[in-house]
């Protein structure tokens, strides 16, 4: 009878001692949890500010040359397709 009580007894201890772990361990994780958290918020914040300088640096440049072309090509298409003064198409 007492080595069943002294089996509860160190039963009942090491489930304690598995409880302090746990707790400790859980603690540590909320933290870690907490840090990566606000780091996550600063790469996000980061990566707006970054997103903010290159649209700007990408407005001070000109249109690339296809856009260009392409424009210039519909802009004579529609000039071509339009009727002139009399009601004829131009280039007719």
């Amino acid at each position: 009878m007492i080595s069943e009580f002294q089996d509860l007894s160190d039963k009942i201890d090491r489930l304690a001692q598995l409880t302090q772990s746990l707790r400790a361990e859980n603690q540590l994780l909320r933290k870690a949890n907490s840090l990566l958290g606000a780091e996550n918020i600063a790469f996000k914040h980061r990566l707006k500010e970054a997103q903010a300088r290159v649209e700007a640096l990408l407005e001070h440049f000109p249109a690339p040359a296809a856009q260009l072309d392409d424009a210039a090509t519909e802009d004579g298409e529609a000039a071509a397709a339009a009727p002139d003064a009399h009601g004829e198409e131009a280039g007719r």
